[in-house]
């Protein structure tokens, strides 16, 4: 095999993307990004080139253009099958044509069709999408340019092949990435997981700010932005103008109005915690959890990492919930038949089941142990919370989002991204379906920290009851395009659409009032917006209000809604209207005006990318030579794909999978299977936890107490001899043993404690409840031992 990067013709000549350039505008709590993409055809013959390239799960494509030479061709939004068809009559008559669609499966993958290029020819693709920023749980708005796609993993019953891979070869594109951030709060920060330029305030209230990335950025990873404003909590609403050229009384031609919502958690309800609920843990054991977590040389395994949050999970349960646990691959398997009620006997069996598990469970299929799941009665008193662990990707992701929001009023659902290339369509939408919260965990980011703070969200009460009311001059409505909100839980923020119909002769102004209620108390917000907004903000609120409809009309329509044919014409209607993507339509954009069409055979070339691999397996690699199929019949006949080689990845991103028509295979293929890296034996996974900080918790029991023994005192550097010749005779020895592991957690692990804290909170608990005497003088004894200073009021008992 010949090391070369690229797209490779018959002589093994590159044909690469040149180069990538993404500008990204902030507004508020929104965003624009537009990315531009630079490639040329350096073949002899004519080419058609395939991408198939992530987008963030919610992002909403508005525009979408090609430039070639001095000729711009910006394409439209219409039917899907009517884009298609006239793509393919386009292309088969030699005509240069362009195609955009989403997957049929999954939201946040993109396929984009480049048709008829020249020998030589340059083209320049612009793609921009609009989109709703996450919040992290430090208050971070988060916004993830995706560099990596993962195969979908599907069946073996329905999966097509899956190429061999071995080694890696070079990156051949750059990345430029300019920001610019507009706020009405003013912004204290801006963080990334790359290297930034230093942040430019360009006005003396800090409202208005850029920044861009350092040069020499190797796209070789996702691109993570992390923006902190100073009054992340304050709610606001903001409205924006109708385009000039939309009919009145359109939703692109009226007014157009977001509210945000992010409430604030007073300290007091913070500290108050649940002791009641079923807690339901589902790890993904598909061989891809057998990769490293980042390619440092301290990573852990996927598998091994799930292992010890599982350890803490167990361990920070609080008494008398209940709990099971869930595995799952190809096939799923449960460790109990149906959840248990948490004491030591349960907690020991579930702990003895973890330290064995392996990530030996074949692909990633979650639709059939999420069914089984929903199909167990509910506790009474025991809200159900789901916890969900996967590295990979899912062939049928709006399938299982569909069967999440199905069961959205008796569970909640927690969901967690490992490694770079988890699928945002499928961790995000599961939170978001689930009312729940999402993680991602990439880079050296450690997966225990963000877990425990979902656990914490699910364990603290949650803002319910809410409301939204208008009050507006007599002339004037307001519609709500938004879902209802049934709940929001600490870490998580609302971003309400609404459109803003008719006009008042007198006011110029309105309210929204929101009601809401926070651990039985009621709080209102009411916040002022204007019914005649000036300044040009762009069409941002109204693409991503419109993409929140079409969702919306989406999942009625999946769901068996009674007038489906009725339903898939308002999607495509306002599809069209807005601009916007949807399931039902694509962008196409065929050039007309060329005086000559393209001569010749066309080439099929589809621009393979090994880093999606690297997102699977935790390592670069290479694809091996495969053939491809015939360009359809009704083109020029095409000899068959040349020898290629992938490369690292760079946005847009490929599949191995070409498109065919009219038949049209279904272009998101299969993974799992072929892509797996070694497993790791069950005595290399399953030895001794060296983490100090692991070892006590692991020690603990289930009511939240330590028992008096060598290997709690090998934890503190001790020997069993020396920790109990310290204690006092009137003071038990768990009393003692827990009393010490406080001070320990509290002096020499204290940057961790977001890790610890439920363990803490049960073991003050539990030496509260024993009323123990003396224990003042038992706080010093320990300080005295471990060489400490920590007061017994830190400790809470």
């Amino acid at each position: 095999m010949v090391n070369c990067c690229g797209l490779v013709s018959e002589k093994n000549e590159p044909v690469p993307l040149k180069s990538i350039s993404v500008e990204l505008q902030v507004r508020d709590h929104v965003a624009s990004v537009s990315s531009r993409l630079q490639y040329v055809n350096e073949e002899e013959r004519p080419l058609e080139a395939v991408f198939v390239f992530p987008l963030p799960a919610d992002a909403a494509v508005c525009h979408f253009s090609a430039k070639i030479g001095e000729q711009e061709i910006v394409a439209e939004v219409q039917d899907r099958q009517s884009a298609r068809d006239q793509y393919d009559d386009a292309v088969s008559s030699g005509q240069q044509a362009f195609l955009l669609e989403e997957s049929e499966e999954s939201s946040d993958v993109f396929k984009l069709s480049v048709g008829c290029l020249s020998p030589g020819q340059n083209a320049s693709i612009t793609i921009v999408y609009v989109i709703e920023l996450s919040v992290q749980a430090d208050d971070a708005l988060r916004f993830c340019l995706p560099a990596v796609l993962n195969p979908r993993y599907k069946p073996a019953a329905s999966a097509a092949g899956v190429p061999e891979v071995s080694s890696a070869s070079v990156i051949p594109y750059t990345l430029s990435l300019s920001v610019d951030v507009r706020s009405s709060d003013r912004i204290s920060r801006l963080e990334s997981s790359c290297p930034l330029d230093p942040l430019e305030f360009l006005d003396a209230q800090h409202t208005h700010a850029t920044v861009k990335l350092s040069p020499g950025h190797c796209f070789d990873k996702d691109v993570e932005l992390f923006l902190y404003y100073e009054n992340s909590h304050q709610p606001s609403a903001v409205v924006e103008a109708g385009a000039s050229a939309a009919q009145s009384g359109s939703l692109m031609g009226d007014p157009a109005l977001m509210i945000s919502l992010y409430p604030e958690f007073p300290a007091d309800v913070m500290s108050s915690l649940a002791s009641q609920g079923e807690f339901v843990f589902v790890v993904d054991r598909s061989g891809s959890m057998d990769c490293k977590m980042h390619h440092g040389n301290d990573a852990q395994m996927r598998i091994e990492s799930a292992r010890d949050t599982l350890l803490l999970l167990l361990k920070s349960l609080p008494m008398g919930c209940y709990f099971n646990i869930y595995g799952f691959g190809s096939h799923f398997e449960s460790f109990f038949p149906q959840s248990v009620v948490y004491n030591e006997d349960t907690m020991d069996e579930a702990l003895k089941r973890v330290k064995s598990m392996n990530a030996d469970m074949g692909g990633t299929e979650i639709l059939q142990p999420l069914k089984h799941i929903y199909s167990q009665p509910c506790y009474p008193d025991h809200p159900r919370q789901l916890f969900i662990f996967t590295d990979g990707e899912v062939w049928n992701t709006k399938e299982v989002l569909d069967l999440v929001k199905s069961h959205v009023y008796s569970h909640r659902c927690f969901s967690f991204g490992i490694g770079e290339g988890a699928s945002t369509a499928l961790i995000t939408g599961m939170a978001r379906e689930g009312s729940g919260h999402a993680q991602f965990i990439t880079g050296t980011d450690r997966m225990q920290p963000k877990v425990m703070q979902s656990l914490k969200f699910a364990l603290q009460p949650a803002v319910d009851n809410i409301s939204v009311n208008w009050t507006v001059p007599e002339g004037v409505t307001v519609d709500t395009l938004s879902p209802p909100i049934n709940a929001l839980f600490q870490g998580q923020r609302a971003l309400i659409y609404a459109q803003i119909k008719g006009q008042s002769s007198e006011k110029t102004e309105g309210a929204v009032t929101v009601k809401y209620r926070l651990k039985d108390q009621p709080v209102t917000n009411q916040l002022q917006f204007t019914l005649k907004p000036t300044e040009d903000t762009g069409l941002t609120i109204h693409r991503l209000a419109a993409r929140s409809v079409i969702r919306s009309l989406e999942l009625e329509e999946r769901t068996g809604g009674a007038d489906a044919e009725n339903i898939r014409k308002r999607i495509v209607e306002l599809s069209v209207q807005a601009g916007v993507s949807s399931a039902h339509t694509s962008f196409i954009g065929v050039s007309k005006d060329s005086k000559e069409t393209v001569k010749g055979p066309l080439l099929q070339r589809r621009v393979p990318v090994p880093h999606m691999m690297r997102g699977f397996c935790g390592a670069p690699m290479k694809m091996c030579a495969m053939a491809a199929p015939n360009v359809m019949q009704r083109r020029c006949a095409a000899p068959r794909m040349a020898p290629q080689l992938a490369f690292c990845s760079a946005m847009p991103m490929a599949s191995p999978m070409a498109r065919v028509s009219p038949k049209r295979k279904k272009w998101l293929g299969s993974s799992g299977s072929g892509i797996e890296c070694d497993a790791v034996s069950f005595e290399e996974a399953a030895q001794p936890q060296k983490d100090p900080l692991l070892q006590l918790i692991s020690l603990q029991k289930a009511a939240g107490c330590w028992e008096l023994n060598a290997s709690l005192a090998a934890v503190f550097g001790k020997t069993e001899v020396e920790v109990t010749s310290r204690k006092a005779a009137q003071v038990d020895g768990s009393v003692w043993a827990t009393v010490l592991a406080l001070i320990w957690l509290h002096a020499y692990k204290l940057d961790q404690q977001v890790e610890w804290q439920f363990v803490a909170m049960k073991a003050a608990s539990w030496i509260r409840s024993q009323k123990p005497n003396g224990l003042s003088q038992c706080v010093c004894d320990g300080n005295v031992l471990l060489g400490c200073q920590v007061t017994e009021d830190t400790l809470g008992i």
